[in-house]
C-alpha cells in the first residue's frame, strides 16, 4: 500500500501532559513535534486537532455540577490553548502551521473559513483546527471526523497511549488482543472506547477510515502516513 497525500491527526490533549497530572510537558510536546516534523517534511498535507482534556483536568472539580454546555465551551478554549502551544512549538522546529478555531475570538487566533484550511494545506502548512465544532454536546473526536471530511483527509489517525485497539484494556486486562482491523459496525457494537459513536458513525458515512496507533512508538506517525500497517485500522 502506498502512502497518503493528506490526512489528519488527532491527538488527545491528555497525551501532552507527559508524566505530568495536568499541562503541557514542554518535553512531551517537543517529542511530538520531531515526529510531525518526519511526516511534514515527506511531503504529506497535514491537518491536526487536538483535545483539551490535559488542561481541563485541571479545573475539572470545579467543573462538578456545572450545566454541561458550560463546562463544554471550557473544554473547547482549553484545546485553543493546546493549538497555540503545538503551532509555537511546530514554529520552533521551522515548520509553518495554522491555528483556525471554530469558536471566534479573532485577537488570538483566525476563525475556521473551510476554502482558506484548504488553501494552507496546498501551500503546504499545517492547518490546526481548534475549538472542537464550536458546539457544546460534541467531542474533539466528533471534531476531528467532521474535518477530516471537510478537509477530503484520505484517512484519519487518531494518535493514542496504547497501540490501536484492544479487546479490553490491555493495562487492566492481560489477556486482552489487539485488532490489526475492524469494521466501524464491529467497532460500534461491541462499544469499544475509543472514539465516541457519534465521531465512528460519521467516518463510517464518509468512508473515512481511522487508524489508531501510539503517539509514544518511535517513529509510528511516520510509519502510519507512508501506509505500513502500524496499530489499528478501522474501515467500512
Amino acid at each position: 500500500m502506498s502512502g497518503y497525500k493528506r490526512v489528519l491527526l488527532k491527538l488527545s490533549g491528555e497525551a501532552l501532559m507527559g508524566e505530568d497530572p495536568y499541562g503541557i510537558n514542554r518535553a512531551t510536546i517537543v517529542k511530538m513535534v520531531e515526529d510531525i516534523a518526519q511526516v511534514v517534511r515527506s511531503g504529506v498535507q497535514l491537518a491536526i486537532v487536538i483535545g483539551g482534556g490535559n488542561i481541563f483536568r485541571g479545573v475539572a472539580g470545579g467543573a462538578v455540577g456545572m450545566d454541561r454546555a458550560t463546562a463544554d465551551y471550557m473544554g473547547m478554549l482549553a484545546t485553543v490553548m493546546n493549538s497555540l502551544a503545538l503551532a509555537d512549538a511546530m514554529r520552533h522546529a521551522g515548520l509553518v502551521a495554522r491555528v483556525m478555531s471554530a469558536i471566534s475570538i479573532d485577537q488570538v487566533v483566525e476563525s475556521y473559513v473551510r476554502p482558506k484550511a484548504l488553501q494552507y494545506l496546498e501551500e503546504g502548512k499545517s492547518v490546526i483546527f481548534a475549538g472542537g465544532t464550536g458546539n457544546p454536546f460534541f467531542t474533539t473526536d466528533t471534531a476531528a471526523a467532521l474535518r477530516a471530511a471537510e478537509v477530503g483527509a484520505e484517512v484519519m489517525l487518531k494518535a493514542t497511549k496504547v497501540d490501536g485497539i484492544y479487546t479490553a484494556d490491555p493495562a487492566r486486562d492481560p489477556q486482552a488482543t489487539r485488532f490489526d482491523q475492524i469494521s466501524f459496525d464491529e467497532a460500534i457494537v461491541r462499544r469499544l472506547q475509543v472514539m465516541d459513536a457519534t465521531a465512528f458513525a460519521l467516518c463510517r458515512d464518509q468512508g473515512l477510515p481511522i487508524r489508531v496507533f501510539s503517539i509514544f512508538k518511535p517513529g509510528a506517525l511516520l510509519r502510519v502516513v507512508q501506509g505500513e500497517p502500524e496499530g489499528t485500522l478501522v474501515h467500512l
